[in-house]
């Protein structure tokens, strides 16, 4: 069910996304407005006659009149959030009643104000779902509008209407041959048309004083008065209306309902039964939706903001570390020559472990080699005694898991500078020369060398060789600097055995040990360093299962880390500065910004396909161009060939969102409190490190 759980959330997300644009009519939107038209059509006694049309009969259509000294205030395009209760306010503090032509996505999106205006005494007409230009649609997109405007209603007030105003209409006599066969088409499904007969134009905000001139009607006529409620800043229109109610209610004027100006029975109808909570079920959603999207455009806000902080970060960082250790005469101090213990240890590697030992072989610095065969089934430990090299020693254990392997084979070492490697990663003759060169400074605990892709040749094995690349030269050149070095890699790193005597060795608590080890060095005071030129060759993972699950296990172990050293944060000393700069960086980099990176993703999918397209890809194109510029960079730190960064756009396509779902899935397990176990890869042995050559330095 975990394995279901990721794709699910990211579905889930862009379900509301889609929900969201629904309401907000970005999906199929049509902004087009008709021109005047001819009006042959019409019959005369509607273009003469009264605001209010019933073409429910379709042979006898007729229009009615407001009776005099009575205004029925109509309100367009509501509910806002902003402005409909400020209307509402000022309805009630003068007992008068309106009528608000809502739309179904605004009446969805505030059922509570479509609930208060019934509750005071309003009627509530339709207005559309989302205000299109009804002469431009077919009928099946008519009753479209019309059916999802009554579904919103039903759940925001359990009602139905049988009010109607075209979006874009305007007086009787405005009426012409492409808008009259909808005024028909409408009425012959049940609805009265309610036009204006006095436009207030508050929609222009010419002031307060006119629009209180243009909305009273002369001569003491009644009238359909305009006005609106949304679609922008209606201060002026608040404002009339606390001076227009009190003055032409002074003047005999009664404000009044639509049928109740009529004398007809009341346009609402109670929703029950099926129809009422599919209305509710779909109020509901639109809700959620609408939370869930504000919290996305604010996490794709954070993101955003994080990803160009982070890349900053790394291009200063890394030139300003790549300066330091390569210039002139920089040295970490007294050049170590002094013997150094390897420790390997070994699962099941006979494809690999031949090649692992003949590297260490070659080396060009003093080294013992202890692997250590944890519980191998498949005659590793004997592939290592039929290579009969020098110096090379064997231990085996019953199969206990890498740290308690890592752990046997300090016990064995014999010497106060100890390299770990994997049993399936090669080291160049000057690996371990370069590697413990910065224990020349007393105050490093360990080092961490450059771990680097073997398999580069496929397709996954060249983004997992993009990623390598980046991570070693621009994340820990800059987590260097910042002196909160997050991991030790498995592959490639060497450790001051005072240092590990200290923190207790290898512990078994997380799934990721490297981790856990260097953050626990940290804690204890030492320095963490990078060695560019440690370089150490390994086999990545070669098939999406492999990957997911190697990704999968690094990512829970990180998570496990970060929790166990969580304290480290209200740590005074050196262990309070990891705690209060690198245990923050790490999160906010390896934990919660991988997670909220997939909001990109999902917004340019929106974007390109109901958004702005051009806008979305240039958007799109422009952070690509900024992550092949940081890749770019990486790789001339790291003196790699620019022709693997071909696959850069088709790795932020495909790879990265893999690595986004196995977080996902990683913070599911840690939520739901699952457990991970080891999981071994399966290796080919087709790794083998540059310019190998038996060089005989290995000690007794």
């Amino acid at each position: 069910m975990r394995l279901l759980l990721p794709p699910l959330v990211l579905v889930a997300l862009f379900a509301m996304l889609l929900v969201r644009g629904y309401v907000h009519n970005e999906i199929t939107p049509d902004h087009r407005i008709r021109p005047e038209a001819a009006t042959d059509e019409v019959p005369d006694r509607i273009l003469e006659g009264g605001p209010v049309i019933d073409a429910r009969t379709p042979a006898k259509p007729t229009s009615l009149d407001i009776p005099n000294h009575r205004i029925v205030l109509t309100f367009d395009d509501g509910p806002d959030p902003k402005w409909t209760p400020k209307v509402l306010d000022e309805l009630k503090k003068y007992h008068a009643h309106a009528v608000f032509f809502v739309t179904g996505a605004n009446a969805s999106r505030y059922p509570d104000l479509v609930r208060r205006m019934v509750a005071e005494g309003h009627e509530v007409g339709v207005h559309t779902f989302n205000h299109p230009d009804l002469s431009y649609q077919s009928r099946s997109r008519i009753n479209w509008e019309l059916s999802q405007t009554q579904l919103a209603l039903a759940g925001a007030a359990g009602i139905r209407s049988s009010l109607f105003r075209p979006p874009y209409s305007s007086f009787a006599d405005a009426i012409d041959d492409e808008n009259w066969p909808v005024i028909q088409y409408v009425g012959s499904r049940g609805y009265i048309t309610a036009l204006d007969s006095t436009d207030s134009e508050d929609w222009e905000r010419p002031g307060v004083a006119k629009i209180i001139d243009n909305a009273t009607p002369r001569g003491g006529k009644g009238a359909v008065v305009l006005m609106h409620d949304a679609g922008g800043n209606r201060a002026q229109t608040v404002a009339a209306l606390d001076r227009f109610l009190p003055e032409l209610q002074a003047k005999g004027y009664r404000f009044s309902n639509l049928t109740d100006a009529l004398g007809a029975p009341s346009a609402h109808t109670r929703v029950t039964g099926i129809d009422l909570w599919k209305g509710k079920a779909f109020v509901f959603v639109v809700g959620v939706s609408d939370q869930v999207t504000g919290v996305l455009v604010v996490g794709l806000a954070v993101i955003g903001v994080l990803v160009f902080v982070r890349f900053g970060l790394m291009l200063v960082l890394a030139a300003v570390h790549a300066r330091r250790v390569r210039r002139r005469g920089f040295r970490w101090g007294p050049e170590v020559t002094r013997p150094v213990s390897v420790v390997v240890p070994a699962y099941n590697e006979r494809e690999c472990i031949a090649n692992t030992v003949r590297s260490l072989a070659a080396s060009d610095h003093m080294i013992e080699i202890i692997v250590v065969d944890d519980g191998s089934n498949d005659g590793t430990a004997d592939i290592v005694d039929q290579l009969r090299l020098p110096y090379v020693r064997v231990v085996r254990q019953h199969n206990a898991g890498k740290p308690a392997a890592l752990n046997n084979g300090i016990a064995h070492a014999r010497y106060d500078l100890v390299v770990m490697m994997d049993g399936d990663t090669v080291f160049e003759p000057s690996t371990v020369r370069e590697l413990v060169q910065p224990f020349g400074d007393p105050t490093v605990g360990a080092v961490a060398g450059n771990a680097k892709v073997g398999n580069r040749d496929s397709l996954i094995g060249a983004w997992q060789h993009i990623e390598y690349v980046m991570g070693f030269n621009l994340d820990r050149r800059m987590y260097d600097v910042l002196n909160c070095m997050p991991t030790i890699p498995g592959a490639v790193g060497a450790f001051r055995r005072e240092a590990l005597d200290r923190v207790g060795g290898m512990s078994e608590d997380t799934l990721a040990e490297d981790t856990d080890i260097t953050m626990a060095l940290h804690r204890d005071g030492w320095r963490v360093v990078y060695a560019e030129k440690a370089r150490a060759w390994t086999e990545a993972p070669e098939s999406v299962q492999q990957l997911w699950s190697q990704r999968y296990r690094w990512s829970y172990g990180t998570m496990q880390a970060i929790w166990k050293h969580r304290h480290a944060v209200v740590e005074r000393g050196p262990s309070g500065r990891f705690g209060r700069v690198g245990l923050p960086l790490v999160s906010l980099f390896m934990v919660l910004a991988p997670l909220l990176a997939p909001l990109i993703d999902v917004f340019l999918v929106y974007g390109l396909v109901f958004g702005p397209t051009f806008k979305t890809a240039l958007a799109w194109g422009a952070v690509l161009a900024i992550q092949a510029a940081c890749a770019a960079y990486a790789f001339r730190l790291d003196r790699e060939r620019m022709t693997h960064l071909v696959s850069l756009p088709l790795q932020q396509i495909l790879y990265r969102q893999l690595m986004y779902v196995v977080l996902l899935q990683s913070w599911i397990t840690a939520l739901t409190g699952g457990r991970l176990r080891w999981q071994k890869l399966r290796r080919t042995g087709v790794v083998d490190a540059p310019g190998a050559t038996p060089q005989r330095r290995t000690v007794a």
